[in-house]
Protein backbone atom coordinates (compact mmCIF):
# COMPACT_ATOMS: atom_id res chain seq x y z
CA UNK A 1 0.00 0.00 0.00
CA UNK A 2 2.88 2.33 0.80
CA UNK A 3 4.50 1.63 -2.58
CA UNK A 4 1.18 2.38 -4.28
CA UNK A 5 0.88 5.67 -2.39
CA UNK A 6 4.47 6.66 -3.22
CA UNK A 7 3.93 5.84 -6.90
CA UNK A 8 1.21 8.48 -7.00
CA UNK A 9 -1.60 5.99 -7.37
CA UNK A 10 -3.09 6.59 -3.95
CA UNK A 11 -6.64 7.15 -5.18
CA UNK A 12 -9.09 5.98 -2.51
CA UNK A 13 -10.55 3.23 -4.72
CA UNK A 14 -7.12 1.83 -5.59
CA UNK A 15 -6.00 1.89 -1.96
CA UNK A 16 -9.21 0.18 -0.89
CA UNK A 17 -8.83 -2.58 -3.48
CA UNK A 18 -5.13 -2.98 -2.65
CA UNK A 19 -6.05 -3.31 1.03
CA UNK A 20 -8.64 -5.98 0.24
CA UNK A 21 -6.10 -7.93 -1.84
CA UNK A 22 -3.40 -7.60 0.84
CA UNK A 23 -5.83 -8.75 3.55
CA UNK A 24 -6.87 -11.76 1.47
CA UNK A 25 -3.25 -12.71 0.77
CA UNK A 26 -2.12 -12.42 4.38
CA UNK A 27 -5.30 -14.20 5.49
CA UNK A 28 -4.30 -17.15 3.31
CA UNK A 29 -0.81 -17.17 4.86
CA UNK A 30 -2.28 -17.12 8.40
CA UNK A 31 -4.69 -19.94 7.52
CA UNK A 32 -1.81 -22.01 6.14
CA UNK A 33 0.22 -21.45 9.33
CA UNK A 34 -2.77 -22.47 11.45
CA UNK A 35 -3.29 -25.61 9.38
CA UNK A 36 0.37 -26.63 9.76
CA UNK A 37 0.69 -25.79 13.48
CA UNK A 38 0.80 -28.50 16.16
CA UNK A 39 -2.13 -28.69 18.59
CA UNK A 40 -0.61 -26.94 21.65
CA UNK A 41 0.58 -24.01 19.54
CA UNK A 42 -2.72 -23.75 17.68
CA UNK A 43 -4.79 -22.65 20.69
CA UNK A 44 -2.41 -19.81 21.54
CA UNK A 45 -2.37 -18.68 17.91
CA UNK A 46 -6.17 -18.69 17.72
CA UNK A 47 -6.48 -16.66 20.93
CA UNK A 48 -3.92 -14.15 19.65
CA UNK A 49 -5.82 -13.83 16.35
CA UNK A 50 -9.01 -12.97 18.28
CA UNK A 51 -7.20 -10.31 20.31
CA UNK A 52 -6.11 -11.61 23.69
CA UNK A 53 -4.33 -9.85 26.55
CA UNK A 54 -3.98 -12.86 28.86
CA UNK A 55 -0.47 -13.65 27.66
CA UNK A 56 0.65 -10.09 26.94
CA UNK A 57 3.81 -8.96 28.67
CA UNK A 58 4.91 -5.30 28.73
CA UNK A 59 7.77 -5.77 26.24
CA UNK A 60 10.38 -3.11 25.77
CA UNK A 61 9.48 -2.87 22.07
CA UNK A 62 5.84 -1.98 22.73
CA UNK A 63 6.71 0.49 25.50
CA UNK A 64 9.38 2.09 23.33
CA UNK A 65 6.92 2.34 20.43
CA UNK A 66 4.35 3.97 22.71
CA UNK A 67 6.82 6.53 24.04
CA UNK A 68 8.20 7.28 20.57
CA UNK A 69 4.71 7.48 19.11
CA UNK A 70 3.55 9.96 21.74
CA UNK A 71 6.59 12.17 21.21
CA UNK A 72 6.10 12.05 17.43
CA UNK A 73 2.38 12.79 17.80
CA UNK A 74 3.08 15.87 19.90
CA UNK A 75 5.76 17.04 17.47
CA UNK A 76 3.43 16.63 14.48
CA UNK A 77 0.27 18.03 16.10
CA UNK A 78 0.51 21.43 14.38
CA UNK A 79 1.28 20.02 10.90
CA UNK A 80 -1.62 17.59 11.33
CA UNK A 81 -3.94 20.48 12.17
CA UNK A 82 -2.85 22.21 8.96
CA UNK A 83 -3.25 19.03 6.91
CA UNK A 84 -6.75 18.53 8.31
CA UNK A 85 -7.78 21.84 6.69
CA UNK A 86 -7.04 20.43 3.26
CA UNK A 87 -4.02 19.53 1.21
CA UNK A 88 -4.15 22.67 -0.93
CA UNK A 89 -4.23 25.00 2.07
CA UNK A 90 -1.46 23.03 3.79
CA UNK A 91 0.76 23.33 0.70
CA UNK A 92 0.05 27.04 0.43
CA UNK A 93 1.26 27.45 4.01
CA UNK A 94 4.55 25.72 3.15
CA UNK A 95 3.82 22.28 4.60
CA UNK A 96 5.70 19.47 2.78
CA UNK A 97 2.60 17.31 2.33
CA UNK A 98 4.24 14.36 0.53
CA UNK A 99 7.03 13.72 3.06
CA UNK A 100 4.62 14.35 5.94
CA UNK A 101 2.16 11.77 4.62
CA UNK A 102 4.97 9.25 4.19
CA UNK A 103 6.18 9.86 7.75
CA UNK A 104 2.63 9.49 9.09
CA UNK A 105 2.07 6.22 7.17
CA UNK A 106 5.36 4.78 8.42
CA UNK A 107 4.77 5.86 12.03
CA UNK A 108 1.19 4.54 12.06
CA UNK A 109 2.34 1.23 10.55
CA UNK A 110 5.11 0.76 13.12
CA UNK A 111 2.88 1.68 16.07
CA UNK A 112 0.13 -0.63 14.82
CA UNK A 113 2.63 -3.46 14.35
CA UNK A 114 3.89 -3.03 17.94
CA UNK A 115 0.33 -3.07 19.33
CA UNK A 116 -0.72 -6.11 17.28
CA UNK A 117 2.50 -7.94 18.19
CA UNK A 118 1.71 -7.41 21.87
CA UNK A 119 -2.03 -8.18 22.03
CA UNK A 120 -3.15 -9.45 18.64
CA UNK A 121 -5.54 -7.62 16.32
CA UNK A 122 -7.87 -5.89 18.79
CA UNK A 123 -10.25 -4.09 16.47
CA UNK A 124 -12.20 -0.84 16.56
CA UNK A 125 -10.43 0.82 19.52
CA UNK A 126 -8.28 3.03 17.31
CA UNK A 127 -11.15 3.55 14.88
CA UNK A 128 -13.94 4.58 17.25
CA UNK A 129 -12.19 6.32 20.18
CA UNK A 130 -10.79 9.35 18.25
CA UNK A 131 -14.18 10.01 16.66
CA UNK A 132 -15.95 9.85 20.03
CA UNK A 133 -13.37 12.29 21.41
CA UNK A 134 -14.04 14.66 18.50
CA UNK A 135 -17.75 14.49 19.30
CA UNK A 136 -16.85 15.34 22.92
CA UNK A 137 -15.03 18.47 21.72
CA UNK A 138 -11.37 17.46 21.31
CA UNK A 139 -10.46 19.27 18.09
CA UNK A 140 -6.75 20.07 17.88
CA UNK A 141 -4.36 17.16 17.41
CA UNK A 142 -2.23 18.38 20.33
CA UNK A 143 -5.14 17.39 22.59
CA UNK A 144 -6.78 14.69 20.47
CA UNK A 145 -3.78 12.36 20.05
CA UNK A 146 -2.75 12.05 23.73
CA UNK A 147 -6.42 11.88 24.76
CA UNK A 148 -7.00 9.07 22.25
CA UNK A 149 -4.07 7.11 23.72
CA UNK A 150 -5.47 7.46 27.25
CA UNK A 151 -9.11 6.84 26.30
CA UNK A 152 -8.20 3.91 24.05
CA UNK A 153 -6.11 2.35 26.80
CA UNK A 154 -8.92 2.90 29.29
CA UNK A 155 -11.47 1.32 26.96
CA UNK A 156 -9.17 -1.67 26.45
CA UNK A 157 -8.74 -2.14 30.23
CA UNK A 158 -12.54 -2.01 30.74
CA UNK A 159 -13.11 -4.45 27.86
CA UNK A 160 -10.41 -6.81 29.16
CA UNK A 161 -11.90 -6.74 32.67
CA UNK A 162 -15.34 -7.53 31.23
CA UNK A 163 -13.88 -10.30 29.05
CA UNK A 164 -12.30 -11.92 32.13
CA UNK A 165 -15.39 -11.66 34.37
CA UNK A 166 -18.53 -12.00 32.20
CA UNK A 167 -18.26 -15.78 31.77
CA UNK A 168 -15.84 -16.53 34.63
CA UNK A 169 -13.99 -18.84 35.03
CA UNK A 170 -13.85 -18.83 31.20
CA UNK A 171 -12.29 -15.83 29.48
CA UNK A 172 -13.46 -14.21 26.29
CA UNK A 173 -10.87 -12.76 23.90
CA UNK A 174 -10.90 -8.99 24.39
CA UNK A 175 -11.00 -8.49 20.60
CA UNK A 176 -14.46 -10.07 20.52
CA UNK A 177 -15.82 -7.53 23.02
CA UNK A 178 -14.20 -4.53 21.36
CA UNK A 179 -15.67 -5.61 18.02
CA UNK A 180 -19.13 -6.10 19.56
CA UNK A 181 -18.91 -2.58 21.01
CA UNK A 182 -17.11 -0.99 18.08
CA UNK A 183 -19.21 -2.15 15.14
CA UNK A 184 -22.52 -0.59 16.28
CA UNK A 185 -20.76 2.55 17.51
CA UNK A 186 -18.95 3.04 14.22
CA UNK A 187 -22.14 2.38 12.22
CA UNK A 188 -23.84 5.04 14.34
CA UNK A 189 -21.01 7.48 13.64
CA UNK A 190 -21.22 6.75 9.91
CA UNK A 191 -24.97 7.31 9.94
CA UNK A 192 -24.53 10.61 11.80
CA UNK A 193 -22.31 12.01 9.11
CA UNK A 194 -18.61 12.08 8.36
CA UNK A 195 -16.93 10.96 11.61
CA UNK A 196 -13.49 11.52 10.13
CA UNK A 197 -14.11 15.19 9.37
Amino acid sequence: LGVLALAGGAAPTRLLLAGIVAAAGWGAVVTLLLALSPGPTLQGMLLWLMGDLSGAQPPALALGALAGGLLLALALARPLDLLARGELQARSLGLPVGPLRLLLHLAASLLTAAAVWTAGPVGFVGLVVPHLLRLAGARGHGLLLPAAVLAGGGLLVVADTAARTLLAPRELPVGVLTALLGVPLFLYLLRRGRPWA
